[in-house]
């Protein structure tokens, strides 16, 4: 098997990590990460699932790759693997990343491109950088600020700390924790909802999502009805309005329509 390997299971795609137990984040890995999120990119999947095989989600950069190197190889070697990271959040369907064991650094960066992680009861969640000088360098700095806040990604990264799965949640970083032997099954019963969604609708939601991290509430507010009117000519908008029209006429509770993504 590759470093990362694209597969799919009805309409979920799953990036898996295929090089346990550390899944070393070398220039074959982002390269091929990259591959695989095109692969995911160029077909009909409504949802994605990011796992790992073996004990660990992994466990970052494969520096024994970079004494020797100079400045200008290091440089372009990890603009390679944000070009991976940003071509995840650039999908337009949902993200999952299921992560369980040693999640760290460059890894721990890659699941907090997904837009939701759930998390196996043995995942730890770790910053290496500050113990060798350096900081993260693949958005996780401010990703990870956005989603815990200020003061706690102050302290997670500087002090270089290492939080339990169940912590992770308290702090609003994982969707959910899960035992190791369901994240599986968990990751793709998730996927699966959210694939059987309306698939448009969540991608406007993530649009106006990143609209408020570049801007605030202002900036998502300039953006709202630009990325958000077309969904009401959606074929899955027309049936569920016509669905809830039935629903009333006839008194009855409203069920959602079978979605088709279109």
């Amino acid at each position: 098997m590759k470093n990362v390997e694209f597969k799919r299971k009805g309409d979920t795609g799953i990036i898996v990590l295929g090089n346990p137990p550390d899944h070393q984040l070398s220039r074959a890995f982002a390269d091929d990460l990259l591959v695989s999120v095109h692969e995911a990119s160029v077909s009909d999947i409504r949802a994605l699932v990011i796992r790992a095989e073996g004990p660990n989600f992994g466990t970052g950069g494969d520096v024994p790759e970079w004494p020797g190197k100079d400045e200008n190889w290091f440089r372009t070697f990890i603009a390679e693997v944000n070009q991976a990271y940003t071509a995840i959040e650039a999908l337009r369907i949902p993200v999952i990343a299921a992560v369980q064991g040693q999640v760290v650094s460059g890894h721990y960066e890659l699941a907090l491109r997904a837009d939701l992680i759930l998390a196996a009861e043995s995942a730890t969640f770790t910053w290496v950088e500050p113990t060798s000088a350096m900081t993260p360098l693949a958005g996780g700095v401010q990703r990870l600020t956005e989603r815990i806040g200020r003061s706690r990604a102050t302290a997670h990264i500087m002090l270089a700390q290492t939080i339990s799965a169940t912590d992770a949640e308290r702090f609003g970083l994982v969707h959910q924790v899960v035992p190791d032997n369901l994240l599986e099954g968990s990751a793709l019963a998730l996927g699966e909802r959210l694939a059987a969604g309306a698939t448009k609708s969540h991608a406007a939601t993530k649009a106006l999502i990143k609209a408020w991290s570049a801007g605030g509430v202002p900036g998502a507010d300039a953006l709202m009805l630009d990325l958000s009117m077309d969904l009401f000519t959606t074929t899955d908008a027309q049936q569920a309005f016509a669905a809830i029209t039935r629903s009333k006429s006839a008194d009855e509770p409203y069920t959602p329509p079978e979605f088709s993504g279109q």
